[in-house]
C-alpha cells in the first residue's frame, strides 16, 4: 500500500534533542504533528516509526527516541502530496524549521500542539487534499 501519513507524536516533557544535521533542537512538552509518506511501504514505514531499536535514519528518529506515536492517521494515494497537506497545517500550529523537509521546499513536516490535535482530524475524509 502506498499513501502518506501523520503520526501524533507526544513528548512528556521540555528536552534538547540532537536531530542529525539539524543539531540540537529544544523541543517543548506537548504534541507533534508529522507528515510523511511512503510511496513503497506505508505499512512497513508506519511499524518502523512505532519501533525503538532502529537505525537513526530520518529527523522523525530522533524525536521518536525520547517521544512516542499516540495516533497514526494515513490515506492511501500513489500521488506525493505530503506537501500539500503540510503546507495546509503551517498557517495553523507552530512548526520546526527543516525538520523532515530536507527534500523539499516546504518549511516544515513537523507541527506543534501544546493539545492532542487528533480532534481535528477525527473524521479522516477530510483529511487535506490538495
Amino acid at each position: 500500500m502506498k499513501g502518506i501519513y501523520t503520526l501524533v507524536i507526544n513528548l512528556e516533557e521540555d528536552k534538547n534533542i540532537t536531530v542529525g544535521k539539524l543539531g540540537p533542537l529544544n523541543f517543548k512538552k506537548g504534541y507533534y504533528i508529522y507528515i510523511g509518506s511512503a510511496l513503497n511501504s506505508l505499512e512497513g514505514r508506519i511499524n518502523r516509526h512505532h519501533r525503538k531499536d532502529k537505525k537513526l535514519r530520518w529527523h522523525t528518529d530522533y524525536l521518536l527516541e525520547k517521544a512516542n506515536v499516540v495516533d497514526v492517521l494515513y490515506r492511501e494515494t500513489g500521488e506525493k502530496l505530503e506537501c500539500e497537506f503540510a503546507r495546509k497545517l503551517e498557517g495553523r500550529f507552530p512548526s520546526t524549521k527543516g525538520f523532515g523537509s530536507s527534500d523539499c521546499s516546504c518549511r516544515s513536516h513537523l507541527f506543534y500542539s501544546k493539545e492532542n490535535p487528533i480532534a481535528l482530524f477525527e473524521d479522516f475524509s477530510s483529511f487535506p487534499a490538495p
